[in-house]
């Protein structure tokens, strides 16, 4: 088999996975990012099972699990009582049922995690890609430096504002939801005596939410995302490290629980976020170019099913393109494409309608989904 050259663009979460995971499979891959260097931007994340069964084939989910939170339940209060609408179970029992743990952590850490399993002279930083050029022996990449790099074949992990997406398929924005979401991490010792108990909970208002958890393992550092109304449009691209505004948030809580206050009053620092949604594409790949993760389905947070999709697209992408040769790419992305794109599309659906867990709910088409072992047919997916 000759070996393919791969070109990844982006180096987040599911593009260092594709990466780590297509080079397993045989392939000569380079990631391309457009930053500078990777930052720790305050900010938790969930890796369900679903998830952790990719981290497993990475081989780094004994790394996540000795420094993550476990919680015991995923909890839904309501926001001015407390009373709890939901409550599912975790811990061992998720770990029983679906074969995996549920984990909740900094997402800087799960992102150092799977880049080290990438060997560093792969990734290059500072390169922001200018176009792309498709030909019938292969791809020419143009970045903004001057530079310009041959592959065999392109992932597009470059987010939702995906240049790649964007010459594929013609210029789109993604629709601004009128949400921003508020998010930090900080030291739990500055909650000065107020004792959390050890679950993930999600305070339910009646046009806002606040999710609160740990992230990690011994409970010293605390997470928390909001979704509020936001009345003027979201035009900044670049939104995960934009500073927000403390008493104005605070002020946006008023009236809730005492302990969603005191979380409040103890942060020292926030971030703000717009959420963005896009409509399912109408394909996902075009020759020997392929979109992955948020570049072809961009979704609300509200499942935390964001970055885990990315990590399914990495595992499928990865066993389409096992044994594959330049004459079979496009077929390869056609498969990819039609085995994720109706899970990736409910997924986007389930979290747009932002309802999940607030009600007893059964999780299990979500979580219980093994994309490193699922047939590599279309109906499988469906």
């Amino acid at each position: 088999m000759k070996t393919l050259s791969i070109a990844i663009i982006g180096a987040g979460i599911g593009g260092l996975a594709a990466a780590a995971l297509l080079r397993r499979a045989g392939h000569d891959v380079n990631v391309f990012e457009q930053a500078t260097q990777f930052a720790r931007v305050g900010a938790g994340i969930q890796m369900a099972p679903n998830a952790m069964k990719v981290l497993r084939l990475l081989g780094v989910e004994q790394r996540l699990v000795s420094t993550a939170f476990q919680a015991d339940f995923a909890l839904s209060r309501e926001w001015d009582s407390g009373k709890p609408s939901s409550e599912l179970p975790l811990g061992a029992e998720v770990m029983q049922k679906f074969g995996a743990p549920y984990l909740f952590l900094h997402r800087g850490d799960l992102h150092a995690a799977i880049a080290d399993g990438v060997p560093k002279d792969i990734v290059h930083l500072g390169m922001k890609l200018k176009f792309f050029d498709q030909k019938p022996g292969g791809v020419d990449l143009h970045f903004t430096n001057g530079v310009m790099i041959k592959a065999d074949a392109v992932i597009g992990a470059d987010g939702v504002h995906s240049l790649i997406r964007e010459q594929m398929l013609g210029p789109e924005k993604p629709h601004f939801t009128g949400r921003v979401a508020y998010r930090t991490t900080f030291p739990a010792s500055r909650l000065q005596g107020l004792t959390l108990a050890p679950v993930r909970t999600k305070w339910w208002g009646p046009d806002r939410h606040m999710v609160v958890y740990f992230v990690t393992r011994n409970r010293d550092e605390l997470y928390f995302v909001t979704s509020v109304p936001e009345k003027a449009d979201w035009i900044t691209p670049e939104s995960w490290s934009a500073k927000g505004d403390l008493e104005e948030l605070r002020a946006m809580y008023a009236g809730f629980h005492p302990e969603v206050q005191a979380i409040l009053q103890a942060c020292p620092e926030v971030y703000k976020w717009g959420l963005f949604e896009r409509d399912p594409l109408s394909r996902w790949s075009e020759g020997r170019v392929a979109l992955l993760g948020d570049a072809c389905h961009p979704m609300t947070p509200y499942m935390a099913q964001g970055a885990a999709s990315a990590l399914e697209d990495a595992a499928i992408l990865s066993r389409v393109l096992a044994g594959v040769e330049a004459d079979g790419l496009s077929e390869a992305f056609k498969l990819y494409e039609a085995i994720r794109k109706p899970r990736a599309s409910a997924i986007q659906a389930g979290s747009s309608a932002n309802t999940w867990l607030k009600d007893k709910t059964d999780p299990s088409w979500v979580y219980g989904y093994d994309s490193t072992t699922v047939p590599l047919t279309e109906p499988a997916a469906a």
